[in-house]
């Protein structure tokens, strides 16, 4: 249900949302639109793998659709105002809706769930951030994450390659902040843009605390900068190397990253 990969280096990469796994009760209640799993992180941890050394790495192997262990287990809207998907998600990113009429999930499986998959995600990611910072001082949480880059329900025209989320700066030290957009915007023929559209989901708000030595930053990639953005959602292997040389950029600093 989570694959942990331990190393002994200050930065930790969360993977919320490359997992596929649908119980089969779920499974049964979902139409095909929810069937067809769109909204992954397809590749993401393939994308990530063997960047760095010593890095520690926390994988949910749910899907989102049963749950979305990035958001707020309140059912809090991180997002108010904006189209969203929410803890359990009744539509797709394109507003359709993915359960059969009265299937959805109601407010005791929404709970169940919440104890069952996202509670474990977090006390495992939690556990490697500790482990991290005992080691070092500090602990630096990189929250991995992809999307399409034209979706209208979510947001307007096409998203820029690199969107880096910190909360508004709020979640990590402003060098790191710096450092990461420095690098993304030194990458040639890549657009970025800084607490744009997505500004870190409740993972990177919650455990984003740096005066406590525990920093976040999420990067949402479009995935038109290493995959097909449509069924069947192909690896683009040349695009995907061309990407993965700036990832490992980002990665390398942020790994060498010491607080002053």
């Amino acid at each position: 249900m989570i694959e942990v990969v331990r190393g002994d280096g200050p930065l930790v990469l969360g993977l919320p949302h490359t997992g596929t796994d649908v119980p089969s009760d779920c499974l049964a209640r979902l139409k095909d639109t929810g069937r067809a799993l769109a909204d992954t992180d397809w590749h993401i941890d393939r994308l990530y793998t063997g960047l760095v050394e010593n890095v520690t790495s926390v994988r949910a192997t749910i899907h989102r659709y049963v749950i979305d262990v990035n958001r707020d287990p309140s059912g809090e809207s991180l997002y108010p105002g904006q189209n969203t998907t929410g803890l359990c998600p009744l539509t797709d990113f394109d507003g359709l809706p993915l359960y059969h009429a009265g299937q959805e999930p109601d407010a005791a499986e929404v709970a169940r769930r919440r104890e069952t998959y996202h509670a474990p995600y977090h006390a495992a990611l939690k556990a490697e951030l500790d482990r991290v910072k005992a080691i070092h001082g500090f602990a630096v949480l990189y929250d991995c994450h992809s999307i399409r880059s034209e979706i209208p329900f979510l947001f307007d025209g096409t998203l820029p390659d690199f969107n880096i989320g910190t909360n508004s700066g709020a979640s990590c030290a402003p060098s790191i902040e710096t450092v990461v957009v420095r690098t993304c915007k030194g990458a040639a023929g890549y657009s970025t843009i800084l607490n744009g559209r997505f500004k870190g989901g409740w993972t990177t708000r919650h455990y984003g605390r740096p005066t406590e030595g525990l920093h976040a930053i999420q990067m949402e990639l479009a995935q038109s900068t290493y995959m097909l953005e449509r069924a069947p959602w192909d690896y683009a292997e040349a695009t995907a190397a061309r990407t993965r040389t700036h990832l490992r950029s980002i990665l390398e600093t942020l790994s060498d990253w010491r607080p002053r």
